[in-house]
């Protein structure tokens, strides 16, 4: 057993964003929080308690929480809109388009629980699709952290943009992955491991997945290089190109479609500039019924299956 493969302390990084959000409302009253129905599952409670007049709460009404969030921006308040993801992305997504994106409105959408997170509940409750309905919204920020760090970075950094943004915020508990004053900036990734055989390039929750799969390349002699991709959009092209140069080799990993997602936007800069052999791993369908641990492994999300595909892509599978 590798150290990587050792159990090691998981968070849940909802935790985080409602305590930085906290924080940053202390010294900022402009900062409201708006849920829809949602304020335990967002871990909201502690931010109604110490800021009972700057929680607005629609009830289950995901269109009229986006519409309600634009106009809040719209007169200089800067809301921070907390829903479970299917729900945020998928009722509300005209509204993302025409009332944040498309006006240009400083409305920071925060979506819980992405991914499989919700597990037995279904594909009803998965959120896979988020990330390519997102990326199709033109001018929307997409930041998906990786561990607790990165997403108090993250809460700080769409407070401070002044831009519409969309962030991702794991329920399921991920390890911390950051290393200490690591940088979080606009549009760059963050490279955690160095390598020049392959490069494993994943977010969120699989970003300390492929950590341990690099960590068991190298005792198959395999070096792998790893970058934590945090946004999505717009995306680092020049870590991409850079990954494609120096490896000659690229694999993807994300929680959600590779159809739209992540794998999409890594594809499309590899086949437009600098031809290389990519390899997607991510979501291909709904899902069975199970635990998000259970589905994870399902598809091979998880460090045996980055290994395989990181050995795919180089031709020794």
């Amino acid at each position: 057993m590798t150290a990587l493969d050792a159990p090691a302390l998981t968070f849940d990084c909802r935790a985080d964003f409602a305590d930085e959000l906290i924080t940053l409302a202390r010294t900022d009253d402009r900062i409201v929080a708006v849920c829809n129905d949602s304020v335990g599952s967002s871990n909201l409670v502690a931010f109604r308690e110490e800021f009972p007049d700057r929680l607005i709460n629609v009830g289950i009404a995901e269109q009229d929480l986006v519409g309600v969030s634009a106009g809040l921006a719209n007169a200089g308040y800067i809301p921070f809109v907390s829903a479970a993801a299917p729900f945020l992305t998928g009722r509300a997504l005209e509204q993302i388009k025409a009332d944040v994106a498309y006006s240009d409105r400083h409305v920071v959408l925060c979506g819980q629980s992405p991914g499989m997170a919700y597990g037995e509940l279904g594909p009803t409750h998965h959120s896979i699709e988020d990330l390519s309905w997102m990326r199709a919204v033109p001018g929307l920020q997409i930041v998906v952290p990786a561990d607790p760090a990165q997403t108090r970075s993250a809460v700080r950094w769409a407070a401070a943009s002044g831009l519409p943004s969309y962030l991702r915020i794991p329920r399921f508990k991920v390890p911390a992955v950051t290393p200490p004053d690591a940088p979080f900036e606009h549009g760059r990734a963050l490279r955690l491991a160095e390598g020049t055989d392959v490069t494993l390039i994943a977010i969120g929750t699989m970003v300390s997945r492929a950590l341990q799969a690099a960590d068991r390349l190298k005792e198959q002699g395999i070096s792998a290089r790893v970058v934590n991709m945090t946004f999505v959009e717009p995306l680092d092209v020049q870590e991409v190109l850079a990954a494609a140069e120096d490896t000659g080799a690229i694999v993807t990993a994300e929680e959600g479609l590779v159809s739209g997602g992540l794998g999409a936007a890594v594809a499309r800069v590899v086949a437009e500039s600098r031809p290389v052999p990519v390899r997607m791993l991510g979501v291909p369908t709904f899902a069975p019924t199970g635990s998000t641990s259970f589905l994870l492994d399902h598809f091979g999300l998880n460090a045996a299956g980055i290994v395989g595909a990181a050995r795919e892509v180089l031709g020794r599978g």
